[in-house]
């Protein structure tokens, strides 16, 4: 399973911006989706999630600014960020987890799935 994460850029202060990352290949069943973000010399922080009823958390920091959604139909999450700030620079990531089933001689195995997009860089200037 591929995470193909798009959408990121360069936006003034107060800008707009809208993550896409959608997810293919193989026979899977996503739960929960989630985008992350790392900024430089800092660790990866969790900033929003969605879960498989449509569920959703932030972290404190991006409440009020950014909502994530998904339509399932498509295997993609977004991230409508709004109201962005210098301090929302970072590569964002998006996460998914869930199982994935695969033909081992003839039976299909479930697998647990964590799998992560390659990143997208979102630089606010001041």
């Amino acid at each position: 399973v591929q995470l193909q994460a798009s959408g990121g850029g360069l936006v003034q202060t107060g800008g707009s911006l809208r993550l896409s990352c959608a997810a293919s290949g193989g026979t899977f069943s996503i739960n929960s989706m989630s985008w992350y973000r790392q900024a430089p010399g800092k660790q990866r922080e969790l900033v929003a999630a969605i879960n498989s009823g449509g569920s959703t958390s932030y972290v404190d920091s991006v409440k009020g600014r950014f909502t994530i959604s998904r339509d399932n139909a498509k295997n993609t999450v977004y991230l409508q960020m709004n109201s962005l700030k210098p301090e929302d620079t970072a590569v964002y990531y998006c996460r998914a987890d869930g199982s994935v089933s695969e033909l081992v001689a003839e039976e299909a195995v479930i697998y647990p799935l964590d799998a992560w997009g390659q990143g997208t860089q979102v630089t606010v200037s001041s």
